[in-house]
């Protein structure tokens, strides 16, 4: 039976820290536009600030529908799924809000990442919580977590902020959304940090 909570703390703010991966949706207002389901997972991506706020690192590889979906109306969900353990699903429904490079809070936000930082970090997506509740998860699979992939990071890493910019800049759906929206600041703002 499912449950709602009043806050991400005790063994929900743990759930939600020991799982390798998690899910991001969004939409635009639009009864026609796109629905945008994400995966996220690099390691230490993803803090719990406080008891309704948690924040992840947007980076470079794909489009950014997020970010336009966000900067429209932010309405975004998480979700996570126990993979191993008791099946649970557990979702944070709220609103979000993309903090790019060039915001003063930018530097303050990245403290909570420690090493996870990289030259792909586009934004960091904040998200206040406005509804937490899981639900049974029995027809989850249990699935074995082997270890971390290495390919973004090593991939981004190797390039300079101005050569990421560039990147950016040429990569569809990035300044602009599937819908037509406003995404990412273009040119890539330079990182404040």
């Amino acid at each position: 039976m499912g449950k709602c909570y009043e806050r991400i703390d005790g063994r929900i703010r743990t759930f939600i820290e020991d799982q390798p991966v998690f899910f991001t949706a969004t939409a635009p207002l639009a009864r026609d536009g796109h629905v945008n389901v994400s995966p996220k997972g690099r390691a230490g991506t993803l803090v719990v600030i406080d008891d309704l706020t948690l924040a992840y690192l947007d980076f470079g590889g794909s489009g950014a529908e997020t970010i336009a979906h966000l900067r429209e109306n932010g309405r975004i969900t998480l979700m996570w799924c126990a993979f191993s353990g008791p099946p649970k699903v557990l979702r944070v429904h709220g609103r979000g809000e993309p903090v790019f490079r060039d915001d003063p809070r930018w530097a303050g936000y990245l403290a909570y990442f420690e090493d996870a930082d990289g030259p792909g970090a586009r934004a960091v997506v904040v998200v206040h919580a406005e509804r937490v509740s899981d639900a049974c998860g029995f027809a989850v699979p249990f699935m074995d977590y082997r270890e971390e992939r290495t390919q973004h990071a090593e991939h981004f890493g190797r390039k300079s902020d101005e050569e990421f910019a560039a990147y950016c800049a040429k990569k569809d759906h990035v300044g602009v959304s599937l819908d037509g929206l406003p995404a990412l600041p273009l040119p890539l703002p330079a990182r404040t940090d």
